[in-house]
Order: C-alpha cells, then structure tokens, then sequence
C-alpha cells in the first residue's frame, strides 16, 4: 500500500529523474555546460529530498520544494518569453512541484 511518504518521494525520484536526464540530453544535443550542470543540480535536490522523505528524515519535502522553486525560477520567465517546448515542459515540472511539495508543507 502506498503511504503519503511514499508517493512524495516517488514523486521527488521521478522529477530527479527527468531533470537530470533532460540536462543530459540538453547537453548532447547542444553542448550547453548550463544545461547539464542546472539539470543535475536540480536533479540532485530533487533526489536527496526523496532520500530523506522515503528515509523519514527531515528537510526531504523542503529540498524538493527548493528544487521546483529553483527550476520554476529558471524555467518560467523562459517559457513565457520563447514560447518553446522544452521551457514549456521544466515549467508544468516545476509548477507541479511546487504546488505538491508546497502543499505537503502545508499540511506537516
């Protein structure tokens, strides 16, 4: 059975997961040092902060809420200004993030 804890954490890998590995490909695709070192900074966050919820430690939620801000930071104003797919994506990825963690804040 899934627990709360658990869905955020899965929640939290799986963004990891998608913002590392988007930095990844923005890498081989463009050879932008920004893109990858951003996607695995935020990857990062977002993967410790799954460690510590799964893990029951604390800061877990906060990390990943730090990750979505930081993501939502760099992405929206892009999304806005260039109209193109990609900052359109890390902007619905940061926005759900934001609005998941944020509101698992809310309820601790």
């Amino acid at each position: 059975m899934s627990t709360p804890n658990s869905s955020l954490s899965n929640a939290s890998f799986v963004l990891a997961a998608l913002t590392a590995g988007g930095g990844a490909v923005g890498y081989a695709r463009t050879g932008s040092v920004p893109s990858i070192a951003a996607g695995f900074l935020v990857g990062f966050l977002y993967g410790l902060g799954g460690y510590r919820i799964a893990n029951g430690q604390p800061y877990g939620v906060e990390l990943s809420l730090l990750a979505s801000a930081v993501l939502g930071a760099s992405s929206i104003p892009r999304a806005i200004r260039l109209k193109k797919p990609v900052p359109i994506f890390l902007s619905v990825l940061s926005t759900y993030g934001l609005l998941t963690f944020g509101s698992a804040l809310r309820r601790a």
